[in-house]
């Protein structure tokens, strides 16, 4: 008889399979790195769309078409070349929630800084990494450390957008755009060589924290780095080589406003 995980386990990946598809990608902002060839472009364009994916889908992708329109569809050679007395126009007026156009251009400045220093935002995640480090834990906190400190007089409302571990937060966007360079399509990307799937850290937020509660795979009420790790290390049971393939189950069912079936789910125990 199939025990409590191998049935939750099959449940799960019926599900992934079901929302890791091509289908997926249209209404994601995933879709905005998909619209350029180059890994450059989508290493770039891939940064603003995570850190930005938050609030109602067909605002945020109208605005990241608008992003990338402003950088002349042209995102890793417009940061790179990036001058704040020539460039800085092409923000005005942008906004998506609380990103703004002087985000949108302190944030161009980190990342010319970075392309130029360390020639790729991979090179410089990757330098955080002792070999055979378990999770990407490091590499969250150097790229956000460095992209802070990079520039002179960084203003200190740029935390907000550049989540670390260190602050407890799940770090759920940085997580996400991980996810994304990381891992093999058909939804992700894959353009990074230098991080492994089984590093990678689940992008926990609210609705995600909730279903995998359902199912018994989070005790920890709180949706902070502790628990993104706790459901990780969960997954990681299931599929030591690709753990956060969960976050389609998760997130996918969330989005669509379904429920996980707790039948499936683990024995409970007691919460923290």
């Amino acid at each position: 008889m199939n025990s409590p995980l191998t049935s939750l386990k099959t449940y799960l990946d019926e599900i992934v399979n079901r929302y890791e598809c091509k289908e997926f990608i249209a209404n994601d902002p995933v879709s905005i790195p998909h619209g350029f060839d180059d890994a450059s472009d989508r290493e770039i364009i891939g940064l603003f769309s995570a850190l930005l994916a938050w609030g109602r889908r067909d605002i945020l992708l109208n605005n990241l078409a608008d992003l990338c329109d402003r950088m002349r569809y042209q995102p890793a050679d417009f940061i790179f070349h990036f001058d704040e007395y020539r460039d800085a126009s092409r923000f005005s007026g942008f906004v998506h929630r609380t990103f703004n156009e002087s985000d949108a251009v302190w944030l161009s400045k980190a990342l010319r800084d970075v392309l130029r220093a360390f020639g790729s935002i991979e090179k410089l995640s990757a330098s955080f990494l002792t070999p055979g480090a378990p999770t990407i834990e490091h590499a969250l906190q150097g790229l956000g450390d460095t992209l802070l400190s990079i520039v002179p007089e960084m203003p200190t409302r740029m935390r907000k957008h550049l989540a670390r571990p260190s602050t407890g937060s799940a770090c759920k966007r940085l997580n996400l755009y991980f996810r994304w360079m990381v891992r093999p399509g058909p939804v992700d990307l894959g353009i990074w060589t230098a991080i492994q799937p089984r590093q990678l850290i689940l992008p926990l937020d609210v609705h995600s924290g909730r279903q995998a509660r359902r199912v018994g795979l989070l005790r920890r009420k709180s949706n902070d780095w502790k628990a993104a790790v706790e459901l990780t290390q969960a997954c990681r049971v299931m599929n030591p080589s690709d753990p956060v393939r969960y976050d389609f189950a998760f997130f996918g069912t969330g989005a669509a406003g379904e429920l996980l079936d707790d039948q499936y789910g683990l024995p409970s125990r007691n919460s923290r």
